[in-house]
């Protein structure tokens, strides 16, 4: 499909008409007040919700393409022998370490190295359950990956190992703010104490779910009070970033807004994001002291800037042509090379923009054009670096992927 609404229904479509009256003012304007937000994204009401929440009816753009795979020979999987502190070796430029994507609208993950060899792929087991994934990222140990599904309304847990889903929490095509529902998750990681967090954006929440008890342990933001006021209240939150320490990187949809929050629920500072609109998912630099975020609008916008200051480091944007970005939701700061990784998710492409000249110097994906063979992607919506496996070693072996 080629509208927007199309491409955009229902998933971020919903989110979108919450904010996009009010959110793409001319730059340096100020937004308008929550009050503005249309009455149907907001939280349903108590009365509303049913026991086992409120049935959601899937359409074909939801599903998407089916369950569907590259077809390509997958190479053996080779051991964690790295981590975010002492990646494996780098493959250097233009892009350091593979990247598992989240192909949302293919409906898998798929793995793709530096010189485009497909590595590692997983496929939707099953639509009724899996479908729409749109974040990935992995565990602090490189085993396993936390995957979120805001149209699916669920968030899960894969193997990475044996490809293979291990964990769910919500409701599939149920939305709700009770027990086992959720209501438009985004951004969903694994934390290194074995706890899963993710930004439960229209109950305006952080939640942090124990696997083994399936129990809320941590929640940031009242359900249902949408406005900003960290840790207490929440502003439509769409991100929830683990830093190194463990504190965590919230991103608020409404206002801008960034705040570090840690553990124990203190929030260290609370600032709004320059030159963004719509911000998706802020995470650390390399180096933890800057932030990087992405303006999920069009054309699309990548900032760095430091949040003691608020001053602007680095900025992408370009209005038209080739460079320029369609709702990009993702954008992180390469380890090794420093360049930028982005996921233009309209555009069916992930890039990485060279950091001193700005010039596309990778690409997977081709502009506009939507598949699931060796070279295309269908929406994809998020990624995350693999620092953990050698890859790069694994593919010099006879039993390497094809391209």
């Amino acid at each position: 499909m080629s509208t927007l609404q199309a491409k955009f229904t229902p998933i971020r479509l919903l989110a979108l008409a919450a904010v996009l009256p009010w959110l793409v003012p001319a730059h340096g304007q100020t937004a308008a007040p929550a009050a503005a937000v249309p009455s149907s994204a907001k939280p349903a009401s108590k009365s509303a919700e049913p026991a086992g929440g409120i049935p959601v009816k899937v359409t074909p753009d939801m599903t998407g393409a089916g369950i569907v795979s590259s077809g390509v020979t997958l190479s053996a999987i080779p051991p964690v022998t790295g981590n975010r502190s002492k990646p494996v070796a780098s493959w250097g430029k233009p892009l350091p370490y593979p990247i598992v994507i989240a192909d949302r609208r293919n409906n898998r993950l798929i793995e793709i190295a530096p010189d485009k060899h497909i590595v590692w792929e997983f496929p939707s087991p099953s639509l009724a359950v899996y479908r729409g994934n749109e974040d990935v990222n992995f565990s602090a140990d490189g085993s396993q990956l936390a995957v979120s599904e805001e149209d699916n309304f669920d968030v899960h847990l894969v193997d990475y190992n044996q490809r293979a889903l291990t964990w769910t929490y919500g409701t599939p095509d149920h939305r709700g703010k009770g027990k086992d529902l959720l209501n438009y998750p985004d951004d969903t990681h694994l934390l290194a104490d074995g706890k899963v967090v993710t930004a439960d954006i229209r109950n305006c929440r952080i939640v942090i779910i124990d696997p083994k008890t399936n129990e809320i342990v941590t929640q940031w933001g009242t359900t249902g009070q949408c406005k900003h006021n960290p840790p207490t209240q929440l502003d439509y939150a769409n991100g929830a970033t683990p830093m190194a320490n463990g504190d965590l990187l919230v991103t608020e949809i409404s206002g801008s807004w960034i705040s570090r929050i840690t553990r124990d629920s203190k929030v260290l500072w609370s600032v709004k994001a320059p030159h963004i609109r719509y911000p998706s998912d802020a995470f650390p630099t390399v180096d933890g002291k800057q932030i990087i975020v992405a303006d999920f609008s069009k054309p699309g916008r990548v900032v760095i800037f430091d949040p003691a200051t608020g001053k602007v480091t680095w900025e992408y944007f370009v209005k038209d042509g080739i460079g320029a970005l369609d709702h990009c939701s993702i954008a992180r700061e390469l380890p090794d090379t420093g360049d930028i990784l982005i996921v233009d998710d309209l555009h069916d492409r992930v890039l990485v923009i060279d950091r001193q000249t700005k010039a596309i110097i990778w690409q997977y994906g081709e502009l506009n054009k939507k598949g699931h063979t060796p070279g295309l992607l269908n929406y994809p919506d998020g990624f995350d670096i693999d620092v953990f496996h050698d890859w790069k070693a694994a593919l010099k072996q006879p039993t390497s992927a094809k391209p």
